[in-house]
């Protein structure tokens, strides 16, 4: 039973590459063989017309791949993989890949944490035959949770960073604060960072609020070490969850109240906008949900 038209946008990292390379690249899971076969049947299609397996491709072309169940498994393997190894991949391309990250997990690796995000991501890639290292964009606390954008190799890691030097990555958070905070607001303070004191700037909008604490969508400008944490904690609303900055820690919060809701950016290989909506994780809403007495949006 045929399924939608898969569409593959070449990137500029692609340009000059075979139609058959891009192909293979898009659909680990499949071999090579399976890969020509669709070229012979004529399933692959740039601008409209049937592609040679051979052809050179240029950045922004489009392939079109006829679907089918069996192509359907093959794309949908490596994301279930990924998901077995522990790692939700959200996005993946030729230059990167968001993957979804849990409380509890380090980005970085350490004398004693040898279980961390990057490690399981080179090893995924590693049993996929992908030779190239992967290296995180910016990160999230060990107790946040959210998508971390990855790079695949040096150079996309390069174009990748400089969205975040210009400030042209979309970063928003969600946190249970203590006490009532103001319907909206802005944070901005100087923090140490390497040795050096660096603007750090934030703004909010309470999304809920009581007496008791205050459920906040944050909009970061900034990405300093605990930067959300350390600025509300300085402003009198420190964090549920947040023992390290005097936040209340109930025996009911299993973990730290922040949560990374939103990771938007435009590709800088395809020029694809790409929106990246996390919903609160499961305990962290009910907890809200009990506190506040209402259902959140």
């Amino acid at each position: 039973m045929e399924t939608c038209t898969e569409i593959i946008v070449v990137s500029t990292r692609q340009q000059g590459q075979s139609a058959l390379e891009i192909l293979a690249a898009a659909v680990p899971a499949a071999g090579r063989g399976y890969l020509r076969q669709l070229f012979k049947k004529g399933r692959v299609r740039c601008d409209g017309q049937v592609l040679a397996a051979d052809a050179l491709l240029q950045a922004g072309q489009q392939l079109q791949l006829a679907g089918s169940a069996r192509l359907a498994e093959l794309l949908a393997a490596p994301r279930q993989a990924a998901e077995a190894a522990g790692v939700p991949v959200l996005y993946e391309s030729a230059e990167l890949l968001v993957v979804d990250k849990p409380a509890g997990l380090a980005v970085h690796g350490g004398a004693e944490q040898t279980d961390h995000l990057v490690g399981r991501v080179q090893t995924l890639m590693t049993q996929r035959g992908e030779r190239f290292a992967v290296a995180p964009i910016h990160r999230l606390d060990r107790a946040t949770s959210g998508p971390v954008l990855l790079g695949k190799g040096r150079k996309a890691c390069g174009e990748l960073g400089r969205l975040f030097l210009r400030q042209q990555v979309e970063k928003c958070y969600l946190a249970l604060v203590q006490g009532r905070t103001a319907p909206t607001g802005e944070l901005a303070s100087l923090l140490p960072a390497k040795g050096k004191l660096k603007e750090a700037r934030c703004g909010f909008q309470a999304l809920r609020r009581s007496e008791q604490a205050s459920l906040l969508q944050i909009d970061l400008q900034t990405g300093r070490q605990h930067q959300i944490r350390r600025q509300l904690a300085a402003a009198g609303h420190p964090l549920f969850g947040d023992a390290r900055y005097g936040g209340p820690c109930p025996p009911a919060l299993p973990r730290l109240f922040l949560h990374c809701s939103r990771l938007a950016f435009v590709d800088p290989f395809s020029g694809a906008p790409l929106i990246f909506d996390s919903p609160l994780p499961a305990e962290l809403r009910v907890f809200a949900e009990t506190l506040l007495g209402a259902p959140l949006p």
